[in-house]
């Protein structure tokens, strides 16, 4: 009895919705959640474009981008509106449907970012 309830605990309520294990809060207001850095990098954003592991179709790839998730979701949704086409953001790294990698790079650049086209 005893480890359940140290391991376990409240995780929704009606009232509130989802509570925070550790704090056991709601998750809006949750104390111990502290926001994510943003990824070191060099600051140049590098382009590439990249087919393995995907049936041989093309995804234009954006790494390096030195902005926090909430920002870089909403980079990566203009640009795919720009090029037309689907993608993700995974992990830092957005993902764009299809070779559009010289239009990703004159996006980036007129938005201010230094931008690199690596690999081939």
């Amino acid at each position: 009895m005893r480890n359940r309830v140290l391991s376990g605990g409240l995780v929704y309520c009606t009232d509130s919705g989802r509570m925070c294990p550790a704090c056991r809060k709601p998750v809006g207001q949750c104390a111990c959640v502290q926001p994510k850095a943003v990824p070191s990098s060099d600051g140049v954003v590098r382009v590439s474009r990249e087919t393995k592991g995907r049936g041989g179709k093309a995804v234009t790839l954006v790494r390096g981008v030195p902005l926090p998730a909430a920002e870089l979701a909403d980079l990566g949704k203009a640009l795919r509106t720009a090029c037309g086409s689907g993608g993700t953001v995974k992990e830092g790294v957005v993902e764009i449907q299809g070779d559009h990698a010289d239009r990703v790079i004159a996006l980036l650049t007129a938005r201010g970012h230094a931008v690199k086209r690596a690999g081939g």
